[in-house]
């Protein structure tokens, strides 16, 4: 059943209208409702062209939250083969909300890093909601590791609204294994590519996502801190999280104009999370360009490339 944002209600009763002539079809084979229903049809895609076509940050980071949008388990059930998913930082344990391990693309061994939020109650709670813990940190830094040591790329997918901030994790370092992790990625030999698919959030994210290409699904957001914690700092309010977004330059437009991401990986009109196909046949085609792109390059040239990127930001502002 698909699940409708507030700002998408006239999409909603159009669509609610084409599903009750259907049903009223069913029961009365003698109506006809074919030109009806076509009408509506596409009254219903001009309205989600149209609301898609000026959507405010605050509505981005409703669609880049959306509960059926596509998770790190849809990226690596579509775009990987032999995945090899590993357990455990070997210090402390295992952590869910962080998922790394090895497969192949397009026959390619690859390391692959990313958080997954969970698509029900049960799973968002087993995973956390994306959000890791120390020990996934630690976790991602024994895959590039491992990467590294057998010149394997690392993609990394990005969707958490932060690290976990839980009494437990910051007593078991939670800084310095966001920390660590982030120093790991500067340092690989071997090119890494990250893409924000959902959430991009604090620290949790730039942990994984300091990658030679950082890209970024056309409603995704990128930020230092969530629109809502960002409002009860600076305005005392968090129901102000709809100016604060605006403010913080969070969508992707905002961040390729920055220099802060490489690219924008285009979503059809109503979000990734009704386009789960083309958003990752867009996936691949990215993923191989990287791939090809950087396919001669000796280690000091990627570490170079990495490094002259993010010394880069905000040189020419």
């Amino acid at each position: 059943m698909q699940s409708y944002l507030d700002f998408e209600k006239p999409v909603a009763d159009l669509e609610a209208k084409i599903v009750e002539l259907k049903s009223l079809a069913q029961t009365d084979q003698a109506v006809s409702i074919d030109e009806e229903v076509n009408r509506l049809s596409a009254r219903a895609d001009e309205a989600l062209t149209e609301i898609y076509r000026r959507l405010t940050p605050w509505q981005k980071t409703q669609v880049a939250r959306h509960p059926q949008r596509p998770h790190f388990s849809d990226y690596v059930s579509a775009l990987i083969t032999e995945w090899q998913p590993l357990a455990g930082d070997r210090k402390f344990g295992e952590d869910a909300a962080l998922q790394a391990g090895f497969g192949r693309f397009n026959g390619q061994p690859v390391a692959i890093i990313g958080q997954e939020k969970g698509n029900s109650t049960e799973t968002r709670l087993k995973h956390n909601f994306g959000m890791a813990n120390p020990e996934g940190y630690r976790k991602a830094v024994r895959i590039m590791d491992m990467a590294d040591r057998f010149n394997l790329p690392v993609l990394s997918f990005v969707d958490t609204a932060g690290a976990y901030p839980g009494i437990g994790a910051e007593e078991r370092g939670q800084a310095e294994a966001i920390a660590r992790s982030t120093e790991k990625c500067l340092e690989l030999g071997v090119p890494n590519l990250a893409i924000i698919i959902g959430e991009g959030g604090s620290g949790g994210a730039i942990a994984i996502a300091t990658a030679n290409r950082v890209l970024m699904l056309e409603n995704s957001i990128y930020s230092v801190i969530s629109p809502e914690a960002g409002a009860s700092i600076l305005f005392r309010d968090a129901a102000r999280a709809q100016d604060m977004a605006t403010a913080q330059k969070i969508t992707a437009q905002d961040l390729l104009g920055f220099g802060v991401i490489d690219a924008i990986i285009p979503e059809p009109a109503g979000g990734a999370h009704r386009h789960h196909g083309a958003i990752m046949d867009s996936s691949k085609a990215v993923i191989s360009a990287f791939l090809r792109d950087f396919s001669g390059k000796s280690r000091l040239e990627t570490r170079e490339h990495r490094r002259e990127k993010f010394l880069a930001i905000g040189t020419t502002l």
